[in-house]
C-alpha cells in the first residue's frame, strides 16, 4: 500500500437496478474478495439454480436478502487498491427503506447511483437524487447500467445522463460523472468495455481512485467536540489534564486562541497529543488529545473551536430532518438530542413542511411526521447547542433525535 488516502462511499438506485451486482462486481474484479468467500458465493448461486455465479450475493448477507433478491439493510464492506482505500455502503433501493439509504450516505463523500438502462431515470432515481443532494454529498457517480441489454446504446445513455443531470442541477448538484456500465458482464466497471467504443470516460474504479476526497472537512472552520478528559496522574504528568476526541472538521494548532462551548471561556491551545507523540498542528479526522494553556471547566460534550470562527450558540435549532422511525415524529413530543458528544433534553416545536421528493414541493404543517418522511422541524433545547449550519460542516452541523424512553433513533437531522 502507498497511501492510507480512504473514500467512503455509497450505492444508491431502485429495485433490480443492480446495485449489489455492482458492488460485487467492484470486488470481484479489483481482487478484494477472499478464495473461501467467492466459495461460498458460489455454492449459494449453484443451489438457486444458477449457471453464472451472482456476485451480488457478496453484499446480500441477510437470509431475508437472499430469499427476496433485495437489498433491505446497509451492507458495509471494505477494500483496497494500490492508490486508495474504501469503505463502501451498499444502500436498499426500495422506497420502504429510504431510510437506511440515508444512513448509508450520511458520511459519503461520493454517492454512486444506478439506472437500469431499459428504464431509465424513475421516482426513486429521483429520491436517492434529491437525499444525496439534502445530505450535501460532494460527487455523485450516475451509473446506467444493463447496457448489454440495450445494445450499448450510446444514445439510450446520452438520453439517460441528460434527463438526470437536468434534475440534479435543480438540487443544486453540480459534480455528476456519468458512466455507461454492465455489472453484470463488468464492462466499465474496473476493466474498461470492449463494447462501447464511443464512450472515453473512466471506469468506476478509475473514478473511485481519482475523485478528490477529505477537503471539505479540512477546509471548514476547526471544530473539537471533547469525547474524554484525561487525567493519567503519573510520576512524569502529576498534573496533567488532556481532552480526548476526534477533530470534527478544520485545523488545530499548538498556540492557537480558542474557546470553549457553551461556556464561551477562552484560553489558548498548549499541546496536541497523535498516537502518543507531540504534534504542531492536527487536521480533521484525526483523533488527537488536546492541553489547553488555562485551567478551565471542559467535560464531554463540550466543544473547543477557534476564537476567530466560533458557531452560533441558540436553543432553537431548525433543520431539515429524515424521520428514520417507525414511530412518528410528532408536534409537542420531548426528545433528546445528540450532537457530536452532547446530548441535551429538547421538544419539537414546530412542523413547518414535509417534503414531497418527486416534485420537490413542500406539504405545509404536517403536525407529524411517519417513516421515511423528510421535513423542516423547529426543536426547542434545555442547554444552549454550539450547532454550525450543515452546508458550513456535515459534521457540527448534523445530530440525531432520540427518544427518551427507550433511547430509539428517532430523526436525523441537518441544521439550516
Amino acid at each position: 500500500m502507498t497511501t492510507t488516502d480512504t473514500l467512503r462511499f455509497a450505492t444508491a438506485g431502485s429495485v433490480d437496478d443492480g446495485k449489489s451486482t455492482l458492488v460485487g462486481r467492484l470486488l470481484h474484479d479489483s481482487k478484494s474478495v477472499l478464495a473461501d468467500q467467492l466459495e461460498a458465493v458460489e455454492d449459494a448461486s449453484r443451489a438457486r439454480g444458477r449457471q453464472n455465479t451472482d456476485l451480488a450475493l457478496l453484499t446480500d448477507g441477510l437470509r431475508a436478502e437472499r430469499e427476496q433478491g433485495i437489498t433491505i439493510d446497509v451492507a458495509y464492506r471494505y477494500f483496497a487498491t494500490p492508490r486508495r482505500r474504501f469503505i463502501l455502503a451498499d444502500t436498499p433501493g426500495h422506497e420502504q427503506y429510504t431510510r437506511n439509504m440515508v444512513t448509508g450516505a450520511s458520511t459519503a463523500e461520493l454517492t454512486v447511483i444506478l439506472v437500469d438502462a431499459r428504464n431509465g431515470v424513475v421516482e426513486q432515481t429521483r429520491r436517492h437524487a434529491a437525499i444525496a443532494a439534502l445530505l450535501r454529498v460532494p460527487h455523485v457517480v450516475l451509473a446506467v447500467n444493463k447496457m448489454d441489454l440495450v445494445d450499448y446504446s450510446e444514445s439510450v445513455f446520452a438520453a439517460i445522463t441528460d434527463e438526470f443531470v437536468a434534475y440534479a442541477e435543480k438540487l443544486g448538484i453540480t459534480d455528476v460523472t456519468a458512466i455507461p456500465v454492465s455489472a453484470f458482464v463488468g464492462d466499465n466497471v474496473v476493466e474498461p468495455s470492449a463494447h462501447m467504443d464511443w464512450y472515453g470516460g473512466p471506469t468506476v474504479l478509475d473514478h473511485l481512485e481519482n475523485v478528490p476526497t477529505g477537503a471539505a472537512a479540512t477546509s471548514a472552520p476547526g471544530r473539537f467536540p471533547v469525547q474524554y478528559v484525561t487525567r493519567p496522574q503519573t510520576a512524569e504528568l502529576p498534573d496533567y489534564r488532556g481532552y480526548a476526541g476526534q477533530i470534527a472538521s478544520g485545523t488545530l494548532h499548538v498556540g492557537q486562541p480558542v474557546a470553549v462551548l457553551p461556556s464561551g471561556r477562552t484560553t489558548t491551545i498548549a499541546g496536541i497529543d497523535v498516537l502518543g507523540r507531540a504534534a504542531e498542528e492536527a487536521v480533521a479526522p484525526q483523533s488527537v488529545t488536546v492541553s489547553l494553556a488555562d485551567d478551565v471547566d471542559v467535560s464531554r460534550g463540550d466543544l473547543i473551536a477557534p476564537t476567530a470562527d466560533l458557531p452560533p450558540l441558540a436553543r432553537e435549532v431548525t433543520a431539515t430532518v429524515c424521520h428514520v422511525a417507525d414511530q412518528p415524529l410528532t408536534l409537542g413530543q420531548r426528545v433528546l438530542l445528540k450532537h457530536a458528544t452532547r446530548t441535551v433534553k429538547a421538544y419539537v416545536k414546530k412542523i413547518p413542511s414535509r417534503l414531497t421528493l418527486e416534485d420537490l414541493s413542500h406539504h405545509p404543517s404536517p403536525e407529524r411526521l411517519v417513516a421515511n418522511d423528510i421535513g423542516r422541524v423547529t426543536v426547542r433545547t434545555a442547554e444552549p447547542l454550539a450547532l454550525d449550519a450543515y452546508a458550513t460542516s456535515r459534521r457540527t452541523g448534523s445530530f440525531l433525535l432520540i427518544d427518551p424512553a427507550d433511547g430509539t433513533t428517532l430523526s436525523a437531522g441537518m441544521a439550516e
